[in-house]
């Protein structure tokens, strides 16, 4: 079993997948636990050695493991981790790891590597041209041509962000928590707002895949994942696939094409 870990903005999401011949990889097993840049080893030890029994995972049974992170000070805590439960280096996912992309953007070092990991699984399983769209503390798109060309794509505030700065900018708004609106026009303040986050962002999908359909001249292959896609990609109207697995089996295909462990 392969241990994925990938440290995000709000979480740390850690997955154990096995391989499988017909599908790729199957998802043995998630779970997070919080992004505490001011933690160290010790605290992230604890967290996921808990975390890890409460799953049923045992540490013996990980062959090796991956990690990718958009929070850089975290990487040498969670890489140590890894040696303590695993006995072995984790393979670090970074700008220069193999993906089998093409890189079409002028800075592709600066490319958030969740979003090489999502793009690279689904360029790998899915018809091209194919669009991701990963909804989490920021809603990501990125754009894939027929040759495997990372084309770029959008960065959009996430759900939970914009009802979060709706509440905090205005005074008379309050906190709303998330959920998935039965209607789209809102009979009370709450309703309205959580509208306006969740059916807006199911909208902006379902516009922004057709504009982007229109630059490129043909239809595309939509993939919809995210930790908060599960409140809108119901609402989505554009044909698609939903895989809330998408990037822990993307950090699985990079650990294949990644295979010797780094040291950071």
């Amino acid at each position: 079993m392969i241990l994925t870990i990938d440290i995000g903005n709000t979480t740390v999401s850690l997955g154990g997948l096995e391989r499988d011949p017909d599908h790729g990889y199957t998802v043995r097993f998630r779970g997070k636990v919080d992004t505490v840049p001011a933690w160290g080893v010790t605290d992230y030890l604890q967290a996921i050695r808990r975390l890890l029994k409460k799953l049923g995972a045992a540490t013996e049974e990980f062959e090796g493991a991956v990690l990718s992170s958009v929070v850089p000070c975290l990487i040498v805590p969670l890489s140590n981790c890894v040696r303590i439960l695993t006995g072995k280096d984790p393979v670090l996912i970074t700008k220069d790891s193999e993906t089998g992309l093409t890189m079409q953007v002028p800075e592709p070092g600066r490319v958030g590597l969740d979003r090489l990991v999502d793009a690279a699984w689904v360029a790998e399983r899915f018809p091209l041209p194919a669009v991701t769209v990963d909804m989490g503390t920021a809603t990501t798109f990125n754009v894939l041509d027929e040759n495997r060309q990372f084309l770029g794509g959008i960065i959009a505030p996430g759900l939970d962000t914009s009802l979060s700065a709706l509440s905090d900018r205005a005074a008379q708004l309050p906190n709303v928590a998330l959920d998935t609106p039965d209607y789209v026009i809102g009979r009370n303040t709450e309703e309205c707002m959580l509208s306006g986050a969740v059916v807006g962002a199911a909208a902006m999908v379902d516009g922004m895949v057709s504009r982007i359909e229109g630059e490129l001249g043909q239809p595309v292959t939509l993939v919809i994942t995210g930790g908060l896609a599960r409140y809108a990609e119901s609402l989505c109207t554009h044909p698609h696939v939903y895989d809330p697995h998408l990037l822990t089996k993307g950090l699985g295909l990079l650990y294949d094409k990644n295979c010797a462990p780094t040291t950071p």
